[in-house]
């Protein structure tokens, strides 16, 4: 069985739901983005969120993907770094719990923390504290991390660090491993584009964005920036929200319509899951129709609840459904 690994930032999402919009606005946070905030901002909205009823599970990007795909009954792993506090111990003891192998650095710094404000519609905002996840060196990276990998899922929130994102891919290519980079928020393209193309272009396999990062990247609407993506790796997939999902590889395009839900939570991870069903297809020699398909089932799903929990019950309903698409 093929087998992935990813790295990102090692986060704990705290979460919380908000009556209105009015705190994103007094924390000066755009609706739907993901903001990188200082330790005195970290103190306020810490303080805030004591007030909210506010809930805390594992997160960060690749780690939501590699979680995931756990629960699918892969093996995937995990590099990241964390503190010497409750919060990395949370996360490390949940990854060895669900089954993903941890590579944790442990560094003097707080561990990192995602504040998540989830809006009446579900539409979440992140206040990111990296703490620790920010500390990695490229020199902890190795090419034995990589061995037995088949493919390395690298978070565009990384991009903070170009040197750590350029060792990864770099030993990636040098080891035969596949490079899949999710371009993680349009702020965060848009703030580095010139070097996300330069990833894209010259290391990049897969690449996952949704129709914001897409026109960050390229300038083009969904369906011409899929087309130019395409040109620069073997396979990029836009994903549309309530639209759906679109996917390109080797010219040939296919779209998936989006799962239909009745009444969406939270779509904090919901990128994240997507991009866990397309990898679990393309682990399973799935033709791209089915691998989108698959994305949509988890995508679909996760948005139904707050964080990324879901219910055994739930995980056995998804494997049900994607036995169906794949036959077996």
């Amino acid at each position: 069985m093929k087998k992935i690994i990813g790295i990102g930032n090692a986060l704990v999402d705290t979460l919380a739901t908000i009556d209105n919009d009015e705190l994103l606005h007094t924390f000066g946070l755009p609706k739907g983005s993901m903001t990188l905030i200082s330790d005195e901002e970290q103190q306020r909205i810490q303080s805030c969120f004591e007030s909210l009823n506010a809930t805390q599970a594992t997160g960060g990007s690749a780690g939501n993907t590699m979680l995931a795909l756990a629960n699918l009954g892969m093996r995937p792993g995990f590099i990241g770094a964390v503190g010497n506090d409750a919060t990395g111990r949370l996360f490390a003891n949940n990854c060895k719990a669900k089954g993903i192998e941890p590579y944790l650095v442990q560094l003097p710094q707080q561990s990192g923390i995602a504040y998540t404000f989830i809006s009446p519609d579900g539409e979440r905002t992140f206040a990111t504290y990296l703490g620790a996840a920010a500390m990695i060196s490229p020199e902890y990276l190795t090419e034995e991390m990589l061995h037995g990998y088949d493919y390395l899922y690298v978070e565009g929130y990384l991009v903070q660090n170009h040197a750590l994102i350029l060792r990864a891919m770099e030993l990636a290519k040098q080891v035969g491993v596949k490079v899949c980079l999710d371009l993680a928020s349009y702020n965060i393209v848009e703030a580095d584009r010139d070097f996300f193309r330069q990833l894209v272009t010259e290391y990049v396999d897969i690449v996952f964005a949704n129709e914001e990062e897409a026109k960050s990247l390229t300038g083009y609407t969904p369906d011409k920036a899929l087309e130019h993506i395409h040109e620069m790796c073997h396979i990029a997939v836009v994903k549309l929200g309530r639209k759906g999902s679109s996917a390109m590889c080797d010219g040939h395009k296919v779209f998936a319509e989006a799962m239909p839900v009745k009444n969406v939570v939270d779509t904090t991870a919901a990128g994240d899951f997507y991009a866990a069903g397309v990898m679990y297809g393309l682990m399973h020699d799935c033709k791209l129709e089915q691998c989108a398909a698959i994305g949509t089932i988890l995508a679909g799903h996760v948005i139904q609840t707050v964080g990324t929990k879901l219910d055994t019950c739930v995980w056995d309903k998804i494997k049900l459904e994607i036995k169906q698409i794949i036959g077996c």
